[in-house]
């Protein structure tokens, strides 16, 4: 049985907490008034020092603490919510991850210097960030020094199973001051309907203290979601401290108080249930299994297919069933929403806003599109780039927006879409636009194009993404140095995806990915090209037809086929793989299509629809850019799959060369 290190349970809780309290920093930026987003992040901060503590990692809660402090102050009212104290607490963020990822890169100096930022974010009143231990006095003018406060709650049924103790949190009121406490016991059902899992009483406590509402509501800070509580102060003096216990409802009574209480926890029960945290890496062998029962249930389809025993032919047909219902489980087990990969961005903008003087907008469409986690982490990076490059080259100053007529702040708009088996993300500005000018002359400088060759504008468009190429007059901290664009392009293609830019000058620019949702498995169509099979996507597939003798003829010097009177350019995988064989039948056309752009593939033979298990090329066919994996078919034989995009990029470019000879 494997042992889960706490460690690193604590280590993937921190990493949830930080996500949450970077996006309550970044939504309080919007509206540095909203008393919820700061309770929101003075819970994440003051979780965040308890369980580092708990879990050894004292440096990471002593300086997670002043982070809380300065956060309890915003939250008391003593000090207003300020983009400055935001930023400082982001920053303070990363080095708080340093102490939780690796402590020994965490150096104190680097912790002075974000504290010292801190301090002026607050302190600028006069007041300092209370150093570990102190506390601060945060009674307004028009309130008694001392109060009574009458405070009612009950938990939730199951939350002793979930490890919440009533016992504590009373003893931390009864710290607080002098208090009377009340139990109710009317909900406590006959013994035959007890469930000694579920907690059953409610609270009544009249406390009288010289602390402040908030040190209340601190003390149910972990359990505040999920209970329900009333807090109201009634007077200045103290209540005489006596328990009243109640005496039992009858059982009618308290079995139904029991069930509405039940009813109210259980949509809370069921929710917590409903997620459950499994390591990648599990999910990762999970799929390599399904990949290899995919991989046997083919082979046994094909041997019940020449068996002409009934029963054999029976199982197959419920192995094939199941094996892919499974295969479609666990395809949605391994898609995430892309929210989690958008999400990022939003600190990367306010931080390249800063840095720049521009004032940036993000704006993010489709986020609940679901992709394969694989395919999220490695589209991380590439994005990275992208994005950084539309903030710094392709978004304006306020001050050159607004003599262009535009609007001072510059949007940056993430788009996801999903589209058949692929998925389309689109990275848009409304900046300055690409300099095809300044692009074509850094092109023929480096000799990457004749100097007036003749080039359509995606071509032109494309030379931003060679190794090295940059337009930047200057080289800044974010690019200028020609790396990162050609790198964004290999991790796309390497994703068998596709790459397009459109530009227009003055309004902006529009780079669009198309990625397959899946890196692990395909529905794919077996075809026979000579003695070899190949798998074609499924996903871009159009149509088949059958290419007769006489349209072969016709089409002899042009490679063109007539398709609902439009002409669809098409390639010979047979001149294409050099098999040096005549067909010995009709061959078929298969219409592949990425987007708009279409291509007909010539082949010998369709076998059929085929479950596809993708293996990853080797390290010597690596460069090999007809094919983007392979396959092996049931008989133990192995099967190339071709890569969409780049025979249809072939296809259009033996278009335009017949178009040019023509």
């Amino acid at each position: 049985m494997n042992i889960l290190d706490p460690i690193q349970v604590f280590r993937t809780e921190a990493a949830e907490l930080f996500e949450q309290i970077e996006s309550g920093l970044l939504d309080l930026l919007h509206d540095l008034s909203n008393q919820g987003q700061i309770d929101a992040v003075f819970r994440g901060l003051h979780t965040l020092k308890g369980s580092g503590a708990m879990f050894g990692f004292e440096a990471l809660a002593a300086f997670t603490h002043h982070c809380e402090t300065a956060f309890d102050r915003v939250r008391k009212g003593e000090v207003p919510a300020s983009s400055e104290l935001i930023a400082a607490v982001l920053e303070a963020q990363d080095h708080m991850r340093r102490l939780v990822d690796n402590p020994a890169t965490a150096f104190p100096e680097t912790g002075d210097r974000l504290l010292a930022k801190l301090q002026a974010a607050v302190g600028s009143d006069g007041a300092a960030v209370p150093h570990k231990g102190q506390t601060v006095a945060a009674t307004k003018a028009d309130e008694p020094s001392t109060a009574t406060w009458q405070i009612n709650f009950s938990l939730p049924a199951n939350s002793m199973a979930n490890g919440t103790n009533p016992l504590g949190l009373l003893d931390e009121l009864a710290e607080l001051g002098d208090c009377a406490i009340t139990v109710n016991t009317s909900a406590i059902p006959s013994l035959d309907l007890i469930d000694p899992t579920n907690l059953y009483l409610s609270w009544a406590i009249t406390l009288t203290t010289d602390q402040p509402r908030s040190a209340i509501d601190d003390v149910f800070i972990f359990v505040m979601d999920d209970m329900e509580i009333d807090v109201k102060k009634i007077s200045s003096e103290p209540a005489p401290a006596t328990e009243i216990v109640q005496p039992l409802a009858p059982v009618e009574e308290a079995a139904k108080a029991n069930t509405a209480a039940q009813a109210n926890t259980d949509g809370k029960q069921n929710r917590s249930a409903e997620n459950v945290r499994v390591p990648a890496e599990r999910l990762d062998e999970l799929m390599d299994r399904v990949g290899e029962l995919v991989i046997a249930q083919s082979r046994l389809s094909q041997l019940a297919n020449t068996s002409v025993d009934i029963q054999l032919r029976s199982v197959s047909e419920d192995v094939e069933r199941l094996s892919g219902e499974l295969r479609d489980t666990m395809m949605v087990l391994r898609m995430v929403p892309i929210s989690q990969l958008f999400s990022r961005f939003r600190r990367l903008v306010h931080d390249l806003a800063r840095e720049t003087g521009k004032q940036i907008e993000l704006l993010t469409e489709g986020e609940s599109t679901e992709v394969d986690k694989v395919v999220i982490e490695r589209l991380a990076d590439p994005l990275v780039h992208l994005v950084r490059n539309s903030c710094d080259h392709g978004l304006e100053t306020p001050e050159e927006r607004v003599a262009a007529g535009k609007n001072p702040a510059g949007q940056v708009t993430l788009v996801a879409r999903q589209s058949g088996g692929d998925v389309t993300i689109t990275i848009r500005d409304d900046g300055r636009g690409i300099d095809r000018d300044r692009v074509r002359a850094k092109a023929e400088s480096s000799g990457l194009v004749a100097a007036g060759a003749t080039l359509s504008d995606q071509e032109l468009l494309q030379m931003i993404f060679e190794p090295g190429f940059s337009t930047a007059a200057q080289v800044t901290n974010l690019s200028g140095r020609g790396v990162g664009m050609d790198v964004v392009k290999k991790t796309i293609e390497g994703l068998r995806g596709t790459i397009n830019v459109s530009s227009t000058p003055g309004a902006g620019s529009e780079i669009t990915l198309a990625i397959p949702l899946t890196l692990a498995i395909i529905d794919g169509l077996l075809v026979r090209v000579g003695s070899g099979c190949y798998v074609i996507p499924l996903s871009a597939v159009e149509e088949c037809l059958e290419l007769t003798p006489e349209n072969d003829m016709k089409s002899r010097g042009r490679s063109f086929i007539s398709l609902r009177e439009s002409l669809v350019p098409f390639i010979r995988l047979r001149e294409l793989f050099h098999t040096g064989t005549t067909p010995d039948q009709f061959q078929k056309v298969v219409v592949i299509s990425t987007g708009s752009e279409r291509v007909g593939l010539v082949v010998d033979q369709i076998i059929g629809d085929h479950q596809t298990v993708i293996k990853a090329m080797s390290k010597l066919h690596h460069d090999v850019a007809t094919f983007s994996g392979a396959t092996i078919l049931g008989d133990g034989s192995v099967a190339l799959i071709l890569d969409v995009g780049h025979l249809v990029t072939a296809g259009q470019q033996q278009e335009a060369q017949m178009r040019i000879a023509g």
